[in-house]
């Protein structure tokens, strides 16, 4: 069975090259537009991961992220942060909020893939 990752961003394009990406490597990409349909979709088909970008219209990949951490039975799915955003800024701010990684986009596909693979090994 393909690990199912769940892709949050707002930006078509970003999700068509993440699935692709995804896809190529035998993973089952799911997408959310939105942080209310990220915690929705979490709930009803748990990922085995999640990739989190932090640019998301109705409130922050900030707040996204503190709900997935906040609640007991979504706080074990590993959260990626891909994002534009400047690492300087915010990099130390989601590894505190609990993202087990931060990717700056464009991100290269064999460092997302790497990265994925590192966080699903260690929930195991």
């Amino acid at each position: 069975m393909e690990p199912k990752i769940l892709v949050v961003d707002a930006a078509q394009d970003s999700w068509h090259l993440l699935s692709s990406i995804l896809r190529t490597h035998h993973f089952q990409p799911i997408w959310a537009a939105d942080g209310i349909q990220a915690i929705s979709e979490a709930r009803k088909q748990p990922p085995h991961a999640i990739l989190l970008d932090l640019g998301l219209p109705g409130g922050d990949g900030f707040i996204v992220l503190e709900r997935l951490k906040g609640n007991r039975l979504l706080l074990p799915i590993p959260v990626i942060v891909v994002t534009v955003r400047d690492p300087e800024v915010v990099e130390q701010k989601v590894l505190e909020l609990g993202a087990v990684a931060f990717l700056k986009k464009p991100v290269k596909a064999d460092e997302l893939i790497a990265t994925i693979r590192g966080a699903l090994q260690k929930n195991e």
